[in-house]
């Protein structure tokens, strides 16, 4: 009597606890929007349902990607914008004994832009180099629409700052715009290749970083959002002797509306996720109800 009591309330908890999930995934898929008001993300809109899926990549993928290309020298002549507005070279942050660390981004993107320099900045925070004295970084917005929105370059640099926690150290970091000429020469030279895809009204992208040498050769290539310390601490030393670095294994983290509750472009995990749990629901109610019509029966027994 008191095992099938104590087996009555397992199941109980057991229902509760996916009743509790399914509740979660449903309000999870009800928000179909997202908005980031820290400098730290974009303050956009967006609604991830609005897309189709494939069974593989979206055709805005298929030419996007980060070419390594060692040894090439990145346009010093790029004529860009800094995040106070003015007109500026690229060549101006170069020449000054220290490597830079050099990130692709838009200001205005909603997921993976914001993660390459969250997950740079962290890893930058743990290491002894200061911006500025040992290396400098510089974010170039690859949309040409932000060239005439100094607000969102300047916006960008003082979260990262407040991120990066050490004074002093803001003219090591830069957050540079460009028309789409002057993008284009980076870009190419760097080859770093994206696409705008019309549907999501966005981006298509990889995401990574590059370390180049003092004159501005590209010397190591990492990939993703989260670099190692270590990783970015012996790029940093050897760009600063002008080494080369050997080519690095290739893992693409792609940007491209990618909602890791729904996957457009994939199989819908969310729908998996739900089918699941509405069959282990029906099956701990069987199971309920079995184990309650044993009891009922063995309690008529009893009294009988």
């Amino acid at each position: 009597m008191k095992k099938s009591s104590a087996q009555l309330a397992v199941l109980r908890l057991k229902l509760f606890a996916v009743i509790i999930v399914l509740l979660t995934i449903g309000n999870v898929s009800a928000q179909k929007t997202e908005h980031y008001n820290s400098p730290l993300y974009a303050p956009k809109t967006y609604d991830p349902n609005e897309f189709g899926t494939s069974s593989g990549l979206p055709p805005a993928l298929e030419k996007v990607g980060i070419e390594q290309k060692l040894g090439e020298q990145v346009p010093l002549d790029a004529r860009l914008k800094d995040e106070n507005g003015n007109e500026v070279r690229l060549g101006d942050y170069f020449g000054k004994g220290r490597p830079v660390i050099l990130a692709l981004v838009y200001f205005e993107c909603p997921m993976l832009c914001n993660e390459v320099l969250n997950g740079l900045t962290g890893s930058l925070k743990s290491l002894t180099f200061e911006t500025g004295k040992d290396f400098d970084v510089i974010a170039i917005s690859f949309d040409a629409r932000e060239n005439d929105k100094t607000e969102l370059a300047k916006s960008k640099k003082e979260g990262y700052m407040k991120r990066y926690g050490r004074p002093g150290t803001e003219n090591g970091w830069h957050f540079l715009t460009g028309t789409q000429t002057e993008i284009d020469k980076v870009t190419k030279a760097v080859g770093f290749n994206y696409q705008w895809d019309e549907q999501s009204k966005q981006f298509a992208h990889a995401g990574g970083i590059m370390v180049t040498t003092p004159d501005g050769k590209l010397s190591r290539y990492l990939y993703g959002i989260d670099y190692a310390p270590k990783d970015i601490k012996f790029a940093v030393m050897e760009s600063a002797e002008s080494k080369i670095g050997n080519p690095a294994e290739q893992l693409m983290l792609y940007c491209f509306h990618y909602d890791p509750a729904t996957v457009r472009y994939g199989l819908s995990i969310l729908k998996v996720m739900r089918l699941g749990g509405v069959v282990t629901l029906i099956g701990l109610g069987a199971m309920f109800f079995v184990f309650w019509r044993r009891n009922k029966a063995k309690n008529e027994l009893e009294v009988n």
